[in-house]
C-alpha cells in the first residue's frame, strides 16, 4: 500500500474523538465513513459535526459492509480490551488484505489488542489528542508485530491531514503523552495535598507560564537554553523531593469513587453547574484554535 492510494477512511466509533477525526479527514478530501452500532450515537455525531463540516462529505452507517472497502481503519470505540478484541476479531477478517488498521487507544497495549487481529503486521496504534481536528500531534505506536512499513504509512497519512506524528519504536504504558500528563498531574496533586498551593494557582502556572514555554519548545530545548549546568544543579537536589507516589492520591481517588468525573458529570476538581461545562469546552476549542492558527498555520 502506498499513501497516495489511501482514499477510503472508515472510523469505528461516533463519539467525540471519532467524529472529530472524521471531520478532519473529510476536510482534506478523503472519502469518510463513520461506523457505530448505535443509531443514537450516529445521530448525535451528525448533530455535533453539522456546524463544523464546512467541506467534505461524511457517511454514517451501522452496516459492517463499509469495512469491506476500507483502505484505512481508525478504531475509536470504548477503552475495553475485551470489546476491542471482539471488534478486531470480526473486522480484520472482512477488510481488504492491504488495508491499514489502527486503534486510537490512549493506553491499552497495542500488542495485546493485536492478538485479535488477523495479520497483525498491518496493525498499529494511532493516538490522537482531543480535539483531534485542532490538536496537531498524533502518537504512532508499534506493537511487537507491527511492520515498519505500516507505522510509516500511518505517519505519512497523519502528515497528509496536517498532523505532526511522533513514533514510538516500542510501546510503554501510557505512551508518551499520558506519561508526561500524569507525571505532571501527580506532582500537582501532591503540591495541593501538601498545602503548597491551591489547584487554581497551579492551573495558572501552566496557563500563564509553562504553557507558553511548552507551546514553543520541548523540555530538552528548554534545558539547553537555560544552561545544562544550571539544570544539573537543580536536578541534583530537586529530583529527590519530587513526588514518586505509586498509589492514586486521595484527591483523585475520592472524586472518582464518588462518581465525580469532571465535565461529564458536572463536578470534578471544579464545579460545572448550569451551562458551565459547555462554556468551558467552547472556550477551550476557541483558545486552542487561536494558538493553533498562530503557531501551526504552516501545517494546515
Amino acid at each position: 500500500m502506498q499513501v497516495e492510494r489511501i482514499h477510503k477512511i472508515v472510523i469505528a466509533g461516533s463519539g467525540v474523538m471519532g467524529g472529530s477525526i472524521a471531520l478532519l479527514f473529510a476536510q482534506h478530501g478523503y472519502e469518510v465513513t463513520v461506523y457505530d452500532i448505535s443509531e443514537k450515537g450516529l445521530e448525535q455525531c451528525k448533530r455535533r459535526l453539522r456546524e463544523e463540516n464546512k467541506t467534505g462529505v461524511i457517511a454514517f452507517t451501522r452496516e459492517k459492509g463499509c469495512f469491506e472497502r476500507a483502505d484505512f481503519v481508525i478504531e475509536a470505540i470504548v477503552e475495553n480490551l475485551e470489546i476491542k478484541h471482539a471488534f478486531w476479531r470480526e473486522i480484520s477478517a472482512i477488510v481488504p488484505g492491504q488495508a491499514i488498521l489502527t486503534t486510537n487507544t490512549s493506553g491499552l497495549s497495542i500488542t495485546q489488542i493485536a492478538k485479535a487481529v488477523i495479520s497483525p503486521e498491518r496493525f498499529c496504534g494511532m493516538h490522537w489528542l482531543n480535539p483531534p481536528h485542532i490538536c496537531p500531534l498524533i502518537e504512532v505506536i508499534k506493537g511487537e508485530k507491527t511492520d515498519a512499513e505500516t507505522a510509516n504509512l500511518v505517519s505519512q497519512t497523519g502528515i497528509r491531514v496536517g498532523r505532526v506524528p511522533v513514533m514510538l519504536e516500542k510501546e510503554v504504558p501510557g505512551f508518551l503523552i499520558n506519561r508526561f500528563q500524569f507525571a505532571i498531574l501527580r506532582e500537582a496533586m501532591s503540591l495541593v495535598e501538601s498545602g503548597v498551593a491551591g489547584k487554581e494557582d497551579i492551573d495558572r502556572v501552566f496557563k500563564y507560564g509553562l504553557g507558553l514555554r511548552y507551546a514553543c519548545l520541548g523540555p530538552f530545548e528548554i534545558a539547553d537554553l537555560g544552561g545544562l549546568d544550571t539544570f544539573y544543579r537543580i536536578a541534583s537536589y530537586l529530583f529527590k523531593d519530587l513526588s514518586d507516589a505509586k498509589q492514586v492520591p486521595p484527591m483523585l481517588s475520592e472524586l472518582a469513587e464518588n462518581g465525580d468525573y469532571g465535565v461529564k458529570t458536572g463536578k470534578g476538581f471544579y464545579e460545572y453547574s448550569d451551562d458551565r461545562a459547555q462554556r468551558v469546552i467552547e472556550k477551550r476549542d476557541k483558545d486552542f484554535r487561536k494558538v493553533a492558527d498562530c503557531l501551526y498555520d504552516h501545517l494546515i
